[in-house]
Order: structure tokens, then sequence, then C-alpha cells
């Protein structure tokens, strides 16, 4: 594209977003034909959330229904919340209570959570979300603007300059809070409009608005009632409402229009903080008659900017001076910018916190009924993000932090997650000399991090005594544990009571810092043909996050040990991982072919439950003893020849055959609800006993196929012998289905091979 091409898209940007202003009763005829325009605050706020629609995850075990809205889909998943879709579930549910005016109403809604669990990324989000959303015909959001130079040539009215003759673009001011346009009415005639509205639009929600004007634009409404009514007018409030001195104008939600943002940093008195302070200059040109005129306010603190949609205090306990005064908000709806002039606020009103601000809010609490912060408590409605729980949205999370990856990761099934979840990491780094370098994070290593990460944080106290906490973590992120032929879900397990899982562990702050120092140390290996020294494996990223504990000051001691404990098993799963992929390398030529698995299959459904059985030319044919025994001893490996009486099964495997295949049949066949079914339908994944037979076996097998296999031999195998043609092929095998480079593939099967080599004999 060329510079004009963008300048030409960025106009049509602009073109989508912006409307011409229209005439107050142009607009009343808009929100009857988009009455999504006109909602109050929290149902706007709602709206936008459910436009992005949803997606089914799984936490902690359990499925889940999530809204796409905090995956931040309008820009690219930047600022995406990972997890703690249940905590984001029950705000949206508040929200739509708020909206309703049921019961939650007068609440403030409060985020709370240790540092690095998402909580600014949530403000990002709202501020990203409800931006997009407003450039949407559904979404967008709409004020007023005034111009009263066209009442009297010799009245100064509504202008910070000093001409008011011109009715050009610069004498018409918005209003400074987004005041609703609906405002402008008088309260009755707003009723029947907002009436008829909600009588139009099927929703449980209606549309409510019963802020009246801001002091601004009520300035401006009163002058020209005042001229009009003086020079005897008829229809006072169609002259008023005359297109020359107001129109309806739409604006973009961001941050200081529509969305306020308390920052921690920000300073001042708790009214400038709150709703803006007045401009001295500003008042002694304007301050005339002894009063003080609205238009002379700064209309810039955090309630003002957020008017009409959100407002966000950001890091409350260092503002936890203002809570109080928020009290009255959410009910009362007003604000006051001095004793003599108040002004009505619709927002939704959202404060986000640390641990800390709950320790200020309990220091009276031993008082019982004379804590003097009890009213407060009282309005403020936790929600408690968690540092994550599940390994694949840890993964997902430290890749970002490493690499600046946005997209979050969706999967039809839990095998694509497992795919990603093991893929290795490349950073390029710049070394000592100035030169860029590649350093590869082995597949497994970023997940072993997050694996680690994980287990720290997990309950062991309510964990059910038959699981450790690896396998914990293994049932939260895929909702099942894989027993050999068995497939445990989380409900067949014991949770008993209310656990602290994800208060506290690893933040990923201190993973990321771990991981970036580790591109940048040097490592003792050497190979002859590979950069072994630029890869990073998951035992180096499990040491050094280990090892890294006791110099952290963010754990205390107590948790220094629990963690350092925690590493074995976690190391010992990473192995296992490893150990499987190089099995799988080594034995990928002699896996069993699917065709070979659904004729095994078929035979012993036939043979169980007397279906029709019928060969290649569609002749009928009795199910085969031969190929079902051939099948179980050479492919299952299951069973030896004791255990078949020629070729009929004794009862070990006719109890086999009934319980792992004709089970997962049936399974699947009520799952279908499907008169038509047919073996060939099945899913064979949803049969672990099969599924074994397709994607692993085990050192046996390897020992049975290669016969003159050396493992102590495999760092640097004698030439012409099978442990090099078995290396070579398994290296290659690493590179090209798995997602190893040579040299990390040279390091994984070295290690792995190392270890076996104790067992070979």
């Amino acid at each position: 594209m060329r510079g004009t091409d963008y300048v030409t898209a960025a106009d049509r940007s602009l073109e989508a977003a912006y409307e011409e202003p229209m005439s107050l009763s142009s607009y009343v005829d808009r929100i009857f034909e988009t009455p999504t325009t006109a909602s109050h605050a929290s149902k706007y706020v709602l709206e936008a959330i459910e436009a992005a629609g949803t997606r089914t995850v799984i936490e902690e075990g359990e499925e889940k229904r999530r809204y796409r809205f905090f995956d931040d889909p309008h820009n690219d998943g930047e600022h995406a919340i990972l997890g703690n879709t249940g905590v984001l579930n029950a705000f949206v549910d508040d929200l739509r209570s708020i909206a309703a005016g049921r019961a939650k109403d007068e609440k403030i809604i409060w985020f709370e959570g240790p540092t690095a669990t998402g909580k600014s990324e949530l403000k990002r989000c709202l501020i990203n979300g409800l931006r997009e959303y407003s450039k949407t015909p559904e979404g967008r959001r709409y004020t007023l603007e005034w111009n009263v130079t066209t009442t009297e040539p010799d009245e100064r009215g509504l202008s910070y300059g000093t001409t008011s003759t011109s009715d050009d673009e610069e004498n018409w001011y918005e209003s400074p809070v987004q005041a609703h346009p609906l405002s402008v009415f008088p309260e009755g005639v707003r009723e029947d409009i907002l009436a008829s509205l909600n009588a139009e639009v099927d929703d449980h929600i209606p549309i409510s608005v019963e802020t009246r004007l801001d002091p601004f634009s009520r300035e401006a409404y009163d002058f020209l009632e005042k001229q009009y009514r003086r020079d005897g007018v008829e229809g006072l409030f169609s002259a008023i409402s005359d297109e020359r001195h107001l129109r309806v104008t739409n604006y973009v939600v961001d941050t200081g229009q529509g969305i306020g943002v308390l920052h921690a940093e920000d300073d001042g008195r708790p009214k400038e903080r709150l709703v803006g302070s007045w401009m001295h200059g500003m008042l002694q040109e304007l301050d005339s008659r002894g009063r003080k005129n609205p238009q002379a306010f700064s209309y810039d603190g955090v309630l003002s900017q957020g008017n009409g949609v959100l407002t966000v205090v950001e890091d409350a306990a260092q503002h936890a001076d203002l809570l109080q005064k928020l009290l009255n908000v959410p009910d009362e709806r007003s604000v006051k910018l001095d004793k003599g002039i108040a002004m009505d606020i619709d927002t939704q009103l959202l404060i986000i916190s640390n641990p800390d601000l709950e320790a200020q809010l309990n220091q009276h609490a031993d008082r019982n009924g004379m804590d003097p912060l009890k009213a407060l408590k009282r309005r403020l409605d936790k929600h408690e993000f968690g540092y994550l729980t599940n390994m694949s949205l840890e993964t997902e999370l430290i890749r970002r932090e490493l690499t600046g990856e946005t997209e979050v990761w969706e999967a039809e099934t839990y095998d694509e997650l497992r795919e990603q979840i093991r893929e290795p990491v490349f950073v390029t780094v710049k070394d000592e000399d100035g030169e860029h370098r590649a350093r590869e994070f082995a597949p497994h290593a970023v997940q072993a991090a997050a694996l680690y990460a994980v287990v720290t944080r997990l309950d062991e106290e309510r964990t059910p005594a038959e699981l450790d906490l690896v396998e914990k973590a293994l049932l939260y992120d895929q909702g099942y544990l894989q027993e050999g032929d068995t497939r445990r879900y989380k409900d067949e397990f014991d949770f008993d009571g209310d656990s602290h899982d994800g208060e506290h562990g690893v933040p990923v702050t201190y993973t990321r810092d771990t991981l970036a120092d580790l591109l940048h140390e040097d490592r003792d290996r050497h190979h002859p043909d590979l950069a072994v020294e630029d890869v990073i494996m998951p035992r180096d990223v499990l040491n050094a996050m280990a090892d890294g504990l006791s110099d952290a000051p963010v754990f205390s001691t107590g948790e220094r040990s629990e963690f350092e404990n925690r590493v074995v098993p976690v190391k010992n799963h990473c192995f296992d991982q490893q150990e499987a992929d190089v099995i799988d390398a080594i034995m990928h030529d002699k896996r069993v072919g699917e065709a070979t698995v659904a004729e095994y299959v078929e035979h012993v459904y036939a043979w169980e439950t007397g279906a029709e059985l019928y060969n290649d030319r569609g002749e009928e044919i009795e199910p085969d003893p031969l190929k079902m025994k051939l099948f179980e001893i050479e492919h299952l490996g299951r069973f030896t020849e004791a255990a078949y009486e020629s070729n009929l099964p004794r009862e070990s495997v006719r109890e086999f055959r009934k319980e792992k295949i004709i089970t997962a049949l049936n399974r699947h066949a009520w799952q279908q609800r499907d008169e038509n079914f047919a073996v060939d339908q099945v899913d064979l994944a949803s049969i672990p006993a099969v599924t074994s037979v397709l994607e692993s076996h085990d050192w046996d097998d390897v020992r049975r196929t290669f016969e003159d296999l050396e493992p102590r031999q495999w760092e640097d195998p004698p030439s012409g012998t099978q442990t090099e043609a078995v290396k070579e092929a398994t290296i290659d095998r690493l590179v090209a289905d798995f997602g190893y480079s040579p040299a990390s593939a040279e390091l994984t099967s070295r290690h792995v091979m190392g270890q076996v080599s104790y067992r070979w004999d």
C-alpha cells in the first residue's frame, strides 16, 4: 500500500465512527429505530459485553461460558484477560442486576486480587471494548451541543471567546459530561418517550434515563429560555431546541469522554479528583451578578469524564479517602460542583485494588457495630481475581510476556490445545558482541514453567487424597485424568470445602523475569554441528525458577520452602512428556494403522452383539477370533497366549472386550441417540484402550522392535550400528513432526536415553 492508501483507510475508519449532527427530533426517531443507543450506563456496558458473543472454555476442570469481550477481540487480544472466567461472569451477572434496578443498583463493583492477576488488563479491555462498540450502529453514544450566539448579538451568551455574533462551528459547545440527549426534555415528556420506547423493546431490562441536564447545559438552556420567554415566543421548547441552538452529536467512547479513570498517581483535593475544579480566570470573566457560572468549571474529575458509561478508580487503596464520598453516587446519582450546584451522574462505578485495600477497610472491624467503614463495605460488591490455575492459560500468558504474542488461543478439542502448550518459543537476543542470536525454549520448556507456577498456586490441604498437585493441575486444565484405559473426570473426585487455589503462588512476573534472564545466560553444552548452547531445556527452566526463590523479595521464608518442595513432581512430569515424544518418534513407523484398529473394533462389536459384519466385497462374515487375538497380543500387548484357548478368549479377555471396547461404543451410541448407529461412525479417540494403540508405545515395544539398540551409545553411536540408524531417524522425526529443532531434538533424546540406559538391561 502507498501512503495515500493508509490515509484513505483512516478516513474511512473515522467516517464509519462519526455521524453528522442531527436535530433533537431526529435523535428521538433514531432511538426508536435502534433502542440500544439510548441505554443508560450499566445497560450500555452490559450490551457492549454481550454484543461480542460467547465461547466455551474449560477452567478448573469445568466447562464454562466465556464472554469474548474479555478476550479483547477489537484489539487483536493484546489486553485479553486470561482465565478468571467465573469471576468475569459474576461481574456480568451483577451488571445485569444493576441495569435492571434489581437489588444491586446501589453497589460499587470492586475487583481485588494480587499483582499480575489481570486487573489492569480488565481496565484496558473495558476501554478498548467500549470504544469499539461505540463505533458500531448499535453502540452509538450521543450527547448535546449548544449554540446561543444567535439569540441576541449584544449578549455574550455561551462562549469562551469574545465574539458572540457568529454561528460558525467554533460557537458550538458540547456538554462537557456527555449529557444524555433525552435529559433536555421535561421529566414528564421524557417518561412518556421511555415508556413508548420500552414497550417496543423485547428486553427484560428497560431503558432508564433519570438524569437532568448537566449544569453547563442547564446554563445554556436557561439562557435561551429567558431570551425567548422575554420575547413572548410561543412553542418555547421548540425555540430552545431549534437546530440553531441545539443539536445531537455522537461521540466515540474513550478515556476522558464516557470513561473516567482515576490513576494511582492522580492527586488533588477530593472534589477535584471526583468532579473537577473552578477555573479562576474564567470565574472572573463569567462570574457576574455574584454567582458561580458552571461554564467556568473544568469538569475534568473522574465522575465527569465517566458520565454516561463507566468510572474506574484504579489502585483504589491510593484513593481510599474518596471511596466514602462515592457511597451515595450509585443510588442518588448526583454530585455537587459547589454547595448550590448539583450534577446528576449516570455511570457504572468500578474500583480496582490489591489486597491492601481490604486491610484498610477492616482496620475498625473489631468495633463491631461501631465500625465507621461498615456502610462503605456494605456498598462494595467484591470480585476476586486469582492467579491462573490452568496450565494452558498460564503457558499462553508466559508466551505473551516473552514474545508479545496477542492472539487468544481457541481450540475445538484439548488435543489441539495440547499441541499449542508444548510448542517451542524462539526469541532473538543481542549478545555481548552486539550480534543477534536466536535462543530456543525447547518443546515443553514454557509449559514446564507454567505447570510449576500453577502447582505453587494450588491448595494442597483441599486436594483429594488420591491426587498429587501435578495431577490436580492437569485435571483443572483438561477436565479429566487419563489413568491407563480409564478417563476420570473432575466430578468423580471429592473436592471438599472451599479451596484457596490461586490466592498465592508464583506470579507470572517472576516467571517472565526468570526466563528472560535465561535468554542471556551461557550454557556449558557443546556439539560439533549443532548450536546446543542456544537451547533452553525444561529442566533449565525449572532449576532456575527453584533456585531464584531464595533471592526473590516477593516470597516469604515459608513460601520459598513450600515452593521448592513442589518442583520435583513437575520435573518428573516434564520428563515423562519428553520420554513420550522420544518413544513416539522412535516407533513412528511402527504405529498400527487406523484401518487395522477399525477392523478389530468391528469384529469385537460383532462378536459381542451379534451385529452383521461384512468384508470388502460386501459379503457377510463371522467375527474372526484369530484377528482379534493377534491384535490384542501383538498390538495392544495386553495378553499372552495363555489368555486364550486356541483362538478363543478366556474370561480376562472377554471382560476386557466388554468393559473397555463395548462399553465405550455403547456410551458413544447413547450420546449420539441415533437409531442408525454403526460402529464405523465411532470416533476411535473415545476408546482409551484403542487410542493408546494409535498414539503410544512403551520401552518394551522399543526393545522388541529394535533388538540391537544400545541407549548407552546414543550420544555418539558407532557408525553402521542400529543405534546410529534409530537415532538419525528419531531426530528427523522429532524435527518434522514434534516441533523440535535439530539442537533441541539432540538434547532431548540424549537426556531421555541417558535416563533409560540405567534400566535398559
